[in-house]
């Protein structure tokens, strides 16, 4: 009788590891956007920081490096936000056994 093995993540390059680390820790939450017209991007909001005055805007994460981690089953996509203009996902590290998150999208909110 064959056995299933357990599935070994295929290691990370420096790019890939650094953007699994900035999900992971989750200090600030990262999501994808799917635009109308297909474009994805990946990113988070940077704080503005009141030692450094920096910050207080929008940091893109390679879609590439993202995309790729999405495939490896490494990271996983939350409830979906609806907006007539795009699809907002937050992103979130596959945690070891956990069931992925599925649901009903959301719309969004509008004045």
């Amino acid at each position: 009788m064959l056995r299933s093995l357990p599935r070994t993540p295929a290691p990370l390059g420096p790019g890939g590891a650094e953007v699994l680390r900035l999900i992971t820790v989750q200090r600030v939450p990262v999501c994808l956007t799917v635009h109308a017209n297909g474009r994805r991007r990946y990113g988070y909001w940077q704080p503005l920081s009141s030692v450094s005055g920096r910050g207080g805007c929008y940091v893109a994460l390679p879609t590439d490096e993202c995309d790729a981690l999405h495939a490896a089953g490494r990271i996983e996509l939350g409830d979906p936000v609806v907006d007539p203009a795009k699809t907002t996902y937050p992103v979130r590290p596959v945690g070891r056994g956990a069931p992925s998150a599925t649901g009903t999208p959301r719309q969004a909110l509008t004045a």
